[in-house]
């Protein structure tokens, strides 16, 4: 009993550990390192092999076959990463067998990214600090927000609107 319970202290302290360095990286500015020729659409579809590898109900849709522009690939992949970590997290429950729907698009030189099949949430996960969901979502919005971007929660979607040329702030 006292092995499981020091095991269970272990993997709790390692949690806090993991939040608290977030929240440390979520105070400082974020320098990025853009390069020319990101591929946003190449980055989602990879990340959606992997979650679905790793059996999550994951489906991603491109209407666009490349989709590029000048932004830092490992802050943006990181940030990508969280947003299908947390839109897995808040999916729908009533309908297991239903999918998280990852979808990207071109529209007016911006790549639109949605995240959909969320359940109603009560709050915005981009605003809070309420688990280590929220503020890994809130990193993300920050590394978002420094590439000239915009993230919200509209109609049960995530929703990340990146530009793809033009010049843009390099850190926040």
């Amino acid at each position: 009993d006292e092995q499981e319970t020091i095991g269970k202290l272990i993997s709790g302290l390692d949690r806090a550990a993991g939040d608290l360095s977030m929240v440390v990286e979520l105070g400082r500015e974020i320098e990025l390192k853009k390069q020319p020729g990101f591929e946003v659409a190449k980055v989602l579809r990879s990340l959606c092999s992997t979650f679905q590898e790793n059996d999550a109900q994951v489906v991603c849709e491109s209407d666009a076959e490349s989709v590029q522009g000048d932004f830092d690939h490992s802050k943006l992949t990181d940030a990508f990463k969280s947003m299908f970590l947390g839109a897995i997290k808040f999916k729908k429950k009533d309908d297991e067998a239903e999918a998280v729907k990852v979808s990207l698009r071109a529209s007016d030189n911006n790549a639109v990214i949605e995240w959909s099949g969320l359940r109603p949430l009560d709050h915005d996960p981009f605003r809070t600090f309420a688990g280590s969901d929220e503020i890994r979502l809130s990193l993300a919005k920050k590394i978002f927000e420094a590439h000239g971007g915009s993230t919200q929660l509209s109609d049960q979607k995530f929703v990340v609107v990146l530009p793809l040329s033009g010049s843009q702030p390099g850190s926040i």
